[in-house]
């Protein structure tokens, strides 16, 4: 007995007590009500961002994950004018150029192709499809755990690391992102000291999300696993819309962009 007396007559216990029965009158219902409808509220205002094409989703099991859409804020602005006014426009850039003054360890990025599941599928693995809006190709059987080799520019890159990850032909595709060599260096124009920077980082991972949209296909991709102020990220984040806006146009109209 003299231990529980001990017990509730100690400050930092007696703190706890006294906070979780300041409730304002309120019962743990009214308190559980509350936190719901601020639970929906946000809900609400990421699936009016979504929509908006300012954020993009992604799916780890059954947690839904939302990222910053690295889509440029003018054309998203172009696109959904007619469904948002100018206004509540005008408020979303001003949040994108919020989040993006935030360090980010991720790029998502979400596009529209006017194609079909499986021609996507095949524009991400086949070497023909991949060498004309990417100037890379791949060798690998695309099965999970298999092993890839990166041929890029004349330069071959091989490595225990680089494997498939995921697996789901029309649907999902997941890959370790390749070693940097000082051969893969030498033919893309990358400097020594960047080399340096590169090698020194973790490995990074890339996911393609495939999804029917109508007569449409929906395509998000997923770049992450970087490190915090990672030079891989700051590289792959200028290389990424470019790729894609390539590989949207060599689908719908047979040629890809010219390379930079």
């Amino acid at each position: 007995m003299d231990e529980v007396f001990k017990a509730l007559a100690d400050p930092s216990r007696r703190q706890l007590l006294d906070v979780l029965n300041d409730r304002n009158g309120q019962t743990l219902r009214e308190l559980c009500a509350g936190l719901d409808m601020a639970r929906q509220s946000v809900s609400k205002h990421l699936a009016v961002l979504e929509a908006a094409g300012l954020i993009t989703t992604t799916w780890r099991g059954r947690e839904k994950l939302h990222h910053l859409d690295a889509g440029p804020i003018n054309a998203i602005a172009e696109r959904w004018m007619t469904r948002y006014d100018r206004r509540r426009a005008g408020a979303l850039a001003d949040l994108k150029r919020a989040l993006e003054s935030a360090p980010m360890n991720d790029f998502a990025y979400t596009t529209y192709i006017d194609t079909t599941p499986e021609k996507l599928w095949q524009a991400l693995t086949d070497p023909a499809f991949t060498s004309r809006y990417w100037g890379v190709s791949f060798e690998t059987d695309w099965k999970q755990g298999s092993p890839m080799t990166w041929a890029e520019r004349g330069a071959k890159t091989s490595d225990p690391g680089q494997v498939v990850l995921e697996s789901e032909p029309h649907r999902r595709l997941s890959y370790t992102w390749h070693t940097f060599t000082a051969e893969w260096a030498k033919a893309n124009g990358i400097d020594e000291e960047t080399l340096g920077k590169l090698q020194r980082e973790s490995r990074s991972k890339v996911t393609f999300t495939i999804e029917p949209h109508g007569k449409m296909v929906k395509l998000t991709v997923l770049h992450d696993g970087f490190d915090p102020g990672s030079t891989t990220l700051e590289m792959c984040s200028q290389g990424w819309p470019a790729l894609l806006s390539s590989l949207k146009t060599l689908l719908e109209t047979g040629s890809p962009l010219p390379q930079a």
